[in-house]
C-alpha cells in the first residue's frame, strides 16, 4: 500500500465508555496494521454521556453523542471518529461524511436478566428498563401488562442497575454485549418480529471531514479498502427510512436491512410506533409494519428501496402515528 505522506500520527476521536473505546481500538488495530504512522485515541466525554437524568428526546436527541467528536475533527485535534452508528444522526451536519461502515455485528435487540429466560416468561406486572421509544412500543405491542421503566448510562452501568435488582430484565444491543466478552450475559435475543432493530445497530461507522478525501487521500483510501459493502448498502437502506421520516429519539422507529442469499436482493423491513405524547387513540392504533425487498448494488438503489418501505409504513397506518409530529 501507498506510504502516507500527510501526517506524522492519526488520531481517533472517541467517546470514553467502554464500549466506545473498544469500537475504537477495535478500528485504531485495522489502521495501525495498515499504516506506517501510530494511530492514537482522543477520549472524549459527550453531552450524552453526561445527562443521564432524562431522556435523549427531552434533551437533544442522537447529536448528543457525536458532537464534541465532530468538534474535534473540525479543529484537526482529531482525523477520524468512531461511532455506533445508530447514534449517528440521520443528517450529518455540513462538512463531515460518513467514511466507510465495518462489518456488521449480531444487530439485534437481547433480553437480559438474572431470573426470566425470555419475556414471555417474565411475570404480568414485571419491570423491564429501557430507555429506548423503539424498544418501549415494542414491549408494549407484545406485552402491554409489563411495567417499562427508563434506564440510562453505558452498558456497564445498565448491567449494574439490573443486578442491584432495579429491574426484572432490561433490553440491550447484542452487538455491545457480545464485543465485551459479556454474551453469556444474554439470555435470549428477540427476533425481527418481536423487536425490530433500530437502523444501523451493530454496525460501525467511521466519521471524517467532508474534505478528507483531499486532505487526507492515503487515510481515505484505506478506510474505502476497509468498508464492508453489505453493510454499507444495508445502513443506507435503513437510514432513508428514518431520514425520510425524520426519525430520532423522539419517535419509535424501527428499521432493518440483510441481504438474501443470493448476495443481491436485500431484504427491508421498518416498523413504527404512536410517538411520546400520542394520544390514547393513536396508542391504540398499535404498530404500522412494512418490508420491501428488491436487487440493490449501490447507495441509490439502497435508499431508493427505503423509500418504497416509507411508503408502505405511511399506507399501513404511518400517516396516523405521524400526525402529530407533522402538523399541517
Amino acid at each position: 500500500m501507498e506510504q502516507s505522506t500527510e501526517h506524522s500520527r492519526w488520531v481517533i476521536a472517541t467517546r470514553e465508555s467502554r464500549l466506545a473505546l473498544w469500537q475504537a481500538e477495535h478500528v485504531q488495530a485495522l489502521l495501525g496494521a495498515r499504516l506506517p504512522e501510530p494511530v492514537e485515541l482522543l477520549g472524549m466525554t459527550t453531552r450524552g454521556d453526561q445527562i443521564l437524568d432524562r431522556s435523549l428526546s427531552k434533551v437533544g436527541g442522537k447529536g448528543l453523542f457525536v458532537k464534541e467528536l465532530e468538534t474535534a475533527l473540525e479543529d484537526g485535534s482529531a482525523h477520524l471518529a468512531v461511532h455506533s452508528l445508530k447514534d449517528v444522526p440521520m443528517e450529518l451536519p455540513p462538512g463531515f461524511v460518513l467514511a466507510a461502515t465495518l462489518e456488521r455485528e449480531d444487530p439485534r435487540d437481547a433480553w437480559v436478566s438474572p431470573r426470566y429466560a425470555s419475556l414471555e416468561a417474565l411475570p404480568a406486572g414485571g419491570v423491564v428498563g429501557t430507555s429506548s421509544l423503539r424498544r418501549l412500543t415494542q414491549l408494549r405491542a407484545a406485552r402491554p401488562d409489563l411495567r417499562i421503566e427508563p434506564l440510562r448510562g453505558n452498558l456497564d452501568t445498565r448491567l449494574r442497575k439490573l443486578d442491584e435488582g432495579q429491574y426484572d430484565a432490561i433490553v440491550l444491543a447484542a452487538a455491545g454485549l457480545k464485543r465485551l466478552g459479556l454474551a453469556e450475559r444474554i439470555r435470549s435475543v428477540f427476533d425481527a418480529g418481536q423487536m425490530l432493530p433500530a437502523a444501523g445497530q451493530g454496525a460501525l461507522g467511521i466519521e471524517l471531514r467532508a474534505d478528507a478525501p483531499q486532505r487526507c487521500p492515503t487515510l481515505w483510501a484505506l478506510l474505502q479498502s476497509l468498508n464492508h459493502r453489505p453493510t454499507w448498502l444495508a445502513v443506507h437502506a435503513e437510514r432513508a427510512v428514518s431520514r425520510a421520516l425524520g426519525g430520532s429519539c423522539s419517535m419509535p422507529l424501527a428499521a432493518h436491512a440483510g441481504f438474501a442469499a443470493d448476495g443481491l436482493t436485500l431484504r427491508l423491513e421498518g416498523v413504527l410506533g404512536p410517538g411520546e405524547d400520542a394520544s390514547a387513540e393513536l396508542r391504540a392504533l398499535g404498530l404500522a409494519r412494512a418490508e420491501a425487498e428488491a436487487p440493490v448494488q449501490t447507495v441509490a438503489e439502497a435508499e431508493a428501496l427505503g423509500l418504497r418501505v416509507v411508503a408502505a409504513l405511511r399506507a399501513a397506518g404511518g400517516d396516523r402515528l405521524l400526525a402529530p409530529a407533522h402538523p399541517g
